[in-house]
């Protein structure tokens, strides 16, 4: 049985090629008598991404309610909080990241905390076109949602979308199939 949030039940069983995966279907909060089909695909794409993580705390149920509803010249009064599903970013702005990331975790282990609590909420993949040193890769010390693509699959472009992307894509698919979106740093 599956733990995925459902309070709008939204949530569908599509069947391809003999698997079934499941999904939150826009059609189906439509049905439910929001105008899902009047919206641009640019706010249904967040709608969907908010349908999906909306489980009373990241997400709430009003926020999904006020996005289905948006119009297009109505006052904006409150943020979206929209949840990615995976970051990607090159070494120029990821490395300073890291780097804080990194202090982050001395801090809470000079706390005698476990450092393992400052860990990005999202699946991180840092494109290093550089050299970079790393200490704890595959380790027990190493960040759990971040990965260096291999060399071959390093540059952030065409070669990266077609040969790295769709593993990586297949390894965040959990639980729930959703849109892919890309949005490079």
């Amino acid at each position: 049985m599956s733990n995925l949030p459902n309070p709008f039940n939204t949530l569908q069983t599509l069947s391809v090629g003999g698997t079934s995966h499941r999904y939150y279907s826009l059609p189906a909060l439509e049905t439910a008598g929001f105008r899902i089909s009047r919206l641009p695909v640019s706010i249904r794409l967040v709608l969907e991404s908010l349908l999906r993580n909306c489980d009373g705390k990241r997400v709430a149920e009003h926020a999904v309610k006020a996005l289905a509803g948006w119009q297009p010249n109505a006052p904006r009064t409150e943020e979206v909080p929209f949840v990615v599903a995976r970051i990607v970013l090159q070494d120029f702005t990821g490395v300073p990241l890291l780097v804080d990331l990194a202090a982050m975790r001395s801090a809470v282990e000079r706390l005698g905390k476990n450092p393992k609590i400052i860990e990005p909420l999202v699946p991180v993949d840092l494109v290093v076109d550089h050299s970079v040193q790393v200490d704890f890769a595959g380790s027990p010390q190493a960040w759990e949602r971040l990965s260096l693509p291999e060399e071959a699959t390093s540059l952030v472009g065409k070669k990266s979308l077609d040969s790295g992307e769709q593993v990586r894509f297949n390894r965040l698919l959990l639980e729930a199939a959703y849109p892919f979106a890309f949005v490079q740093s």
